[in-house]
């Protein structure tokens, strides 16, 4: 009985040492060898969907210390660890699970907590988009880059690349305007290779554009000032082409129908009449043929090779003339008087 009576007894004044000895040991860590845990991440801008890992550590490196990770109020994880930190391993899928989050270290019932620390969510860029603006000259060419990306968290950041060396600083724009660089080149005798890259402060991500290749101008020569005014020289030749052709087939019709209507005779020429009969009776009574003379009427003509020729008809006069025996023959009949025909 008196046995047991001193085990508890020891046991009791063992614990109330232990206990006291281990508050003087949390005041001792408070304010020497126990400060506030140190929570970090490789990195505090994420987008959507990253995983991220979060790092709490402690300066005592001689302790096992139990760390807790939270979020808000929400318990995440514990880890123990001595000379080491604890390592947490998250996904950030949503807009509240960026922060606050917290780390408590605790040793016996001493424990502290970290500084807050939040993620900042940004949405990425997207490819890129480069234009390109050229003046040439005889020996320079003057260049105008501009960039473009349509997507993403501003500000961003722009670079310009000739192949694969940077040729601008970079250009920052916080708003959604593109960047613009210019450079003076001479006549190249090799192709030209430009492309851009945008990115915003989202780290190790970037977005290149595709690359644009200029060629070169052989000299004197302007190959790509003609690839850039080939389409609007084709569209003037064809604009001169249908104008000459309702300008020249109108008339080309005209000439066709005058050929066409050209008179074959004199209007007031009297060819109309085409029998001259009785004329001997006629002159009888006039007495004499009087010279009538002829009416010259001159009419144009062009023939297929478009040469003007010229036409001149005439009256004809009729004079008595007395039959001869030799001109009968078996087809004469009596009553028929021949005259000459004189112009």
């Amino acid at each position: 009985m008196w046995r047991h009576l001193n085990r508890l007894l020891l046991w009791s004044v063992f614990s109330s040492v232990t206990c006291g000895k281990a508050v003087l040991d949390c005041e001792a860590m408070n304010t020497n060898e126990f400060p506030s845990p140190c929570l970090d991440s490789k990195t505090n801008v994420v987008m959507k969907g990253q995983n991220v890992s979060m790092f709490c550590s402690h300066k005592n490196k001689s302790l096992q210390i139990t760390y807790s990770l939270f979020r808000h109020k929400t318990h995440l994880g514990t880890q123990n660890g001595k000379g080491e930190p604890a390592i947490f391993n998250l996904s950030i899928t949503e807009a509240h699970e960026s922060g606050p989050y917290k780390c408590k270290a605790q040793v016996y019932s001493c424990s502290k907590y970290s500084r807050d620390f939040n993620f900042t969510i940004v949405d990425p860029v997207t490819a890129p988009v480069l234009n390109i603006m050229v003046i040439q000259t005889e020996t320079h060419r003057h260049i105008t880059l501009h960039c473009l990306s349509v997507n993403g968290s501003l500000p961003i950041n722009y670079t310009f690349f000739e192949k694969h060396i940077a040729i601008s600083p970079a250009i920052s724009k916080y708003d959604r305007e593109s960047a613009e660089f210019k450079l003076t080149r001479k006549n190249p005798g090799e192709e030209e290779e430009y492309r851009c890259e945008a990115k915003n402060r989202l780290p190790d991500y970037a977005a290149y554009s595709q690359t644009v290749t200029m060629p070169s101008t052989g000299g004197d020569s302007c190959p790509f000032c003609l690839k850039l005014l080939l389409p609007g020289l084709l569209l003037l030749l064809l604009v001169i082409i249908l104008m000459l052709a309702f300008w020249i087939l109108p008339k080309y019709k005209a000439r066709k129908a005058m050929r066409n209507n050209v008179p074959r005779d004199c209007g007031d020429t009297a060819v109309e009449v085409g029998i001259y009969a009785n004329i001997h009776g006629k002159q009888a009574k006039e007495g004499s043929v009087p010279e009538v003379g002829s009416r010259p009427c001159v009419s144009t003509a062009q023939d297929e090779a478009e040469h003007s020729q010229e036409l001149q008809y005439a009256t004809p006069v009729f004079q008595e003339v007395a039959p001869r025996e030799q001109e009968a023959c078996d087809s004469y009949k009596p009553g028929y008087v021949y005259s000459e025909l004189n112009f």
